[in-house]
């Protein structure tokens, strides 16, 4: 399986300290330059997102060539979002670990499998690697991201919490 990640699922992950959950559930992650950039050359938080994404040798970034395809998603996506589904479609990934909206949206129309960062807790909570996910999802809350009461509430029913 080859997954793309796209910048605030390893932000996420990082301010809460489960960023090793990344490599545990998915083993190989490969990023974009840009994302790289983002999370760690122009990176804000204090979760350690900086230096996890720097020093995990099981992340790979790439570079996307094909700039036409970017300039394609750009019409109905932001610069990052259209260049991860690119890179996507240049790795042939089977799965995006993405939380914005519109890139799932658009996704999600072209048949690529997604997950977010509350997804991600899910899968390790399913797979035994948590035993429980509220506690992250509330320190996610706290930390800023943008997350629904409504979600909160679906994500842990839907895990018996």
């Amino acid at each position: 399986m080859i997954v793309v990640c796209n910048t605030t699922p390893l932000i996420g992950l990082s301010v809460i300290g489960r960023f090793d959950l990344l490599h545990h559930l998915f083993g190989t992650i490969h990023i974009l330059e840009a994302v790289y950039d983002e999370a760690v050359i122009f990176g804000r938080e204090q979760g350690g997102a900086k230096q996890e994404v720097s020093s995990a040798s099981w992340i790979k970034r790439h570079t996307v060539y094909d700039r036409s395809s970017v300039d394609l998603l750009l019409k109905d996506l932001d610069l990052g979002e259209s260049e991860v589904i690119a890179l996507v479609q240049q790795l042939g990934a089977t799965l995006v670990l993405m939380d914005e909206r519109k890139g799932r949206k658009k996704l999600a129309e072209l048949g690529i499998s997604k997950i977010g960062t509350l997804g991600i807790l899910m899968k390790a909570k399913e797979v035994g690697l948590l035993s429980t996910i509220r506690g992250d999802i509330e320190l996610l809350h706290q930390e800023g991201f943008s997350i629904s009461q409504t979600i909160i509430e679906a994500t842990l029913h839907q895990v018996g919490e």
